[in-house]
């Protein structure tokens, strides 16, 4: 296929005189498409790949060449389609999540570290021919499949990415995270808090490559070390040569704004139409701003003291660890 990357001058300058450096674990290769930073020519197909934050940005400088194309919106959290259509006429968006860990980190070289596959559909009823179509093309990269409950796929996708939180606060691994008690009980409270809301919401969840639904289920049951074990034990499979940090981190570090308000704080915005608390989403999302702020990153015990400081119910604060009102 003919593929032409569209990126930020940085980007586009450090693949225009090598190539685009990919690593991966059974071995890395080098690209060689065309870059640059605007489309000079109108696509078949448009997979759109910024943060959410971007998306209007992002289509507005190259709605010249994107009249009547089909355009793969693959943000996480629920926002990205909305976004895009209020730029671009809906019929022309395709929704699609990413079930893979990656990081890019230096302009120019990207780390694969595991290709679940990609999910695609319309966002509001079922895969039609134009995206059996784009499955066909993707397919031949990575796993692709489609789905005609995206709105169930999507929240699967954002209950799971609920623990970005974590390393970005932190700066450690996500195997790091679920080996510290306090943390680990923290990302379990994260996911419920989330579960609740969708289900509160009439949502239902949609497997995910590498994601099947009882398990995201199982997160309201299962005990705090059980849950913290599983997940330690995947991470530790996942990190086997790269530490694995997840998205939000990579944008602390490369210094740009993160897509908080799009992950823990969708689940704030959904939890008060919905009539759920959801206290633990909406201090991390307060903390991760001071990070942004502060440019550093909170050791775990301050963030733990942050939570042991905050207006948690009784229930909550047990879930954590703590006894009564304060923190013991």
């Amino acid at each position: 296929e003919d593929v032409v990357l569209v990126g930020r001058a940085a980007h586009v300058a450090a693949i225009h005189p090598a190539s685009l450096d990919v690593q991966r674990l059974l071995g890395g290769f080098r690209a060689t498409p065309r870059a640059d930073e605007r489309l000079s020519s109108r696509p078949e197909v448009a997979l759109l790949t910024v943060k959410t934050q971007d998306v209007a940005a992002a289509l507005r400088d190259n709605l010249a060449f994107l009249d009547g194309v089909p355009i793969v919106v693959l943000q996480n959290g629920l926002a990205g389609e909305d976004l895009a259509a209020g730029v671009v006429p809906r019929s022309q968006i395709v929704s699609g999540i990413v079930s893979l860990h990656a990081q890019y980190l230096v302009p120019g070289h990207v780390v694969l570290m595991q290709s679940e596959g990609l999910t695609i559909g319309r966002p509001d009823g079922p895969a039609d021919e134009t995206v059996e179509g784009i499955r066909r093309v993707l397919d031949k990269a990575v796993p692709t499949t489609t789905c005609d409950n995206m709105r169930g796929a999507r929240w699967t996708k954002l209950v799971v990415n609920l623990n970005n939180v974590l390393p970005a606060l932190t700066g450690a691994s996500f195997r790091d995270v679920y080996a510290d008690r306090f943390l680990r009980r923290l990302a379990l409270g994260l996911m419920r808090e989330g579960i609740a809301v969708a289900e509160r919401s009439g949502i239902r969840f949609e497997p995910l490559p590498g994601t099947p639904v009882p398990v995201v289920r199982l997160v309201r049951y299962l005990p705090a070390a059980l849950a913290g074990g599983v997940a330690a034990r995947k991470a530790a499979k996942l990190e086997t040569h790269w530490p694995l940090r997840g998205s939000t981190w990579q944008s602390v570090t490369r210094m740009r704004p993160t897509e908080i308000d799009y992950l823990n704080g969708e689940i704030v915005r959904a939890g008060r139409q919905a009539g759920v608390p959801t206290p633990l989403n909406e201090t991390v999302v307060a903390l991760m701003r001071r990070v942004e702020d502060e440019r550093r990153f909170l050791a775990p015990r301050e963030v733990e003291e942050s939570l042991a400081k905050a207006s948690l119910p009784g229930p909550v604060r047990r879930a954590l660890g703590w006894r009564g009102s304060a923190q013991s």
